[in-house]
């Protein structure tokens, strides 16, 4: 008997043994699954919050997973959609295209598309769609049962790039257009004189005259551009240091008082009698003065008047050119500061490039951290107001 109950207390020691090592087991596959499922809670979250909108379907091209950027961008809910056929929720051709070549195909490289969206506005936005297939499956497994393949994308915005390219070409085409008509003009006249067709010296003259007058016209497009584009990059030699902004518009008046007594146009100079210190590169705020000045000269009638005054403004200077000239709708004064922009109805007033303005922007307000801005009244006249950080002491110039 006492061999028995040996047995019998061995083998309840082993099923106590086994069913320890059970309970170890079943609490470390809890942990496991506790742990997968914070896991997969913590990358659904990631899935969620992600900002590029995600699609994700099945190898029979039904949507089986999309995050809420995707639903609102494609304006539907996960759980609420009817059908989950790709081609009844996503109103795209071209992403459903994509994603079944994705599918179909051998390979299992990412393949891209730009793709255009409509948006809320009716504006249209437009994404880089990334796709690549998703296997959902093991064909190396013992039951060698078929791999369950679909695609998933990620779109991209890239409305951003996109309007950078636009204003790039508008941008190329607006200096090609500008370039041609000056080198036309150029071409011509050199043509003409190289044909013998100036005869006399007056018309050699003449044509010589024409020449130059392009060519300086060129020159001022070229440097404004070159200007432009080294304040742009941030690469501009700017010399800032404390200036008499008074003395600096009373040379920029100096410099276009003959354009206005061309015009028969009255400049009138209200300069503060107070000095008006500023921190200032004096060349590059002398040419904003004068592109400002010579703006007003343009587009004002001969017989006009052109008022530029100076005041101290709180902490601030103030500068405005004030015309009585042909004036700008409301549109116009959002679009006047931008690169080649004329107002049509005045392009016959005057020749310009559309750089003037622009550029004055830009010593204004990149260069000098100032503010620059224009309020007009069609028929009236226009006024463009410059403020700028005073660092001078309130005193009577000398």
């Amino acid at each position: 008997m006492s061999d028995l109950a040996e047995q019998i207390r061995n083998t309840i020691l082993e099923y106590k043994r086994r069913a320890e090592d059970l309970e170890h087991a079943r609490t470390a596959q809890e942990v496991h699954c506790l742990r997968a499922v914070t896991r997969a809670e913590q990358i659904k979250n990631i899935f969620e919050g992600l900002a590029d909108p995600i699609l994700a379907i099945d190898e029979y091209d039904e949507l089986v997973l999309a995050n809420h950027s995707a639903e609102e961008i494609f304006h539907f809910d996960s759980e609420k959609i009817e059908t989950r056929a790709l081609g009844k929720i996503v109103r795209c051709q071209k992403l459903i295209d994509l994603l079944a070549s994705v599918r179909q195909r051998k390979m299992t490289g990412a393949r891209s598309e730009e793709i255009e969206l409509s948006g809320e506005n009716g504006m249209p936005q437009w994404f880089r769609a990334t796709a690549c297939k998703l296997a959902a499956g093991n064909d190396e497994s013992p039951d060698k049962s078929p791999v369950s393949e679909g695609a998933v994308v990620v779109l991209r915005d890239i409305g951003d790039h996109k309007a950078v390219q636009k204003r790039n070409a508008e941008f190329v085409s607006s200096v090609s257009h500008e370039m041609k008509t000056p080198l036309a003009g150029i071409k011509a006249y050199v043509e003409l004189l190289a044909e013998g067709e100036a005869e006399d010296e007056n018309t050699r003259e003449e044509f010589l005259n024409v020449i130059s007058t392009q060519a300086d016209r060129l020159q001022r497009l070229v440097e404004n551009l070159l200007n432009i584009a080294r304040i742009e990059a941030g690469v501009v030699n700017v010399n800032k240091q404390q200036q008499s902004l008074n003395r600096i518009l009373e040379e920029a008046l100096h410099v276009v008082q003959p354009s206005a007594e061309s015009k028969q146009i009255e400049l009138v100079s209200q300069l503060s009698s107070m000095f008006l210190g500023v921190l200032a590169d004096s060349d590059m705020l002398l040419q904003a003065a004068i592109n400002l000045l010579s703006n007003a000269i343009k587009y004002t009638s001969r017989g006009g008047k052109v008022t530029l005054r100076s005041r101290l403004v709180g902490d601030r200077i103030r500068f405005e050119v004030q015309d009585t000239g042909v004036g700008l709708s409301p549109e116009d004064c959002q679009k006047v500061f931008e690169k080649f922009y004329r107002v049509k109805k005045d392009k016959d007033m005057a020749p310009g490039t559309g750089l003037g303005l622009p550029l004055a922007k830009h010593i204004i307000e990149d260069v000098h951290g100032g503010q620059l801005a224009v309020e007009s009244t069609p028929g009236v006249g226009s006024t463009f107001s410059v403020s700028l950080h005073s660092t001078g002491q309130m005193k009577t110039e000398g």
